[in-house]
């Protein structure tokens, strides 16, 4: 099984994560959506994933977790992400305490400030709760190829009282390399959201054949071998694929058992 190390830390964390953006937004009180989640959860552990990644933009995804998790794990590792989001710094404090409640949880390991909102401000309230216990790691995240220059920006002041940085990244997205590459030269991890480009590429990929090279990869599916291609860029710590299907979660922990492409492999992938 694939696992990284966390540069600041020197923890390992399997490769492959979980993300909840609009696959966790559900009723709690829907049983049939409530026990298929629970299924994505007991698949992605029994598989061995570890890294959770959640918000309170997520509307009900962080409540969802917290009903879930109890019954799912059964021992296994968790290493619990959530970001603070409000544009108002002062209530920074309140939105975390409140996610804590949702989890369940004593501390995450993980905080993050979603989309950059408001990072000075929030950034004073992460070291606070990190110094208090409540947050082991922190972190800084955007998406959709957004906010590149503010994330160059918050790097070069901030990199060290960071572990963490996450961003958009895969095949049809590249953008983001020097960043990743920055943020890895700076002793952060670098977390992969939107590995699928919100679903598009596996669906576009889903009309052609796998290429041969998924053999030499032992991968069955396209979605494992798009996050190995992903893997293979020594900056990424951890890809977090959302999914709201048991068989999904298998797919793509699968990325982390076989060879990563080589260079040769990895432009004849991008090349697709």
């Amino acid at each position: 099984r694939l696992e990284r190390t966390v540069p600041r830390t020197g923890e390992r964390l399997s490769a492959v994560g979980l993300g909840t953006w609009l696959t966790f937004h559900i009723d709690v009180g829907d049983a049939a959506e409530m026990a298929a989640r629970r299924e994505v959860l007991r698949s992605f552990f029994a598989g061995g994933g570890m890294l959770i990644d959640s918000s309170p933009m997520y509307s009900s995804a962080e409540q969802v977790l917290g009903e879930l998790l109890g019954g799912t794990r059964d021992g296994a590792p968790l290493v619990a992400a959530s970001k603070v989001w409000t544009p108002i710094g002062a209530l920074g404090h309140s939105q975390m305490t409140r996610s804590l409640a949702y989890w369940r949880l004593p501390r995450f390991d993980l905080m993050q400030v979603h989309n950059l909102l408001a990072w000075r401000e929030h950034l004073l309230t992460l070291r606070r709760w990190k110094d208090e216990g409540r947050a082991r790691l922190l972190g800084v995240t955007t998406s959709h190829g957004s906010k590149h220059d503010e994330m160059e920006r918050v790097l070069k002041a901030e990199a060290h009282a960071l572990e963490f940085m996450q961003i958009t990244y895969s095949p049809v997205d590249r953008r983001a390399e020097p960043l990743m590459q920055m943020a890895a030269d700076r002793g952060l991890g670098v977390i992969v959201n939107r590995p699928f480009d919100g679903g598009g590429l596996l669906r576009r990929l889903a009309r052609e054949p796998l290429p041969g090279l998924a053999r030499e990869l032992e991968c069955l599916t396209w979605a494992a071998l798009v996050l190995k291609w992903e893997l293979a860029f020594p900056a990424v710590t951890c890809v977090i694929p959302a999914t709201t299907r048991a068989d999904h979660v298998a797919q793509n922990l699968a990325a982390m058992h076989g060879p990563l492409p080589d260079t040769r492999q990895r432009a004849a992938l991008t090349s697709l």
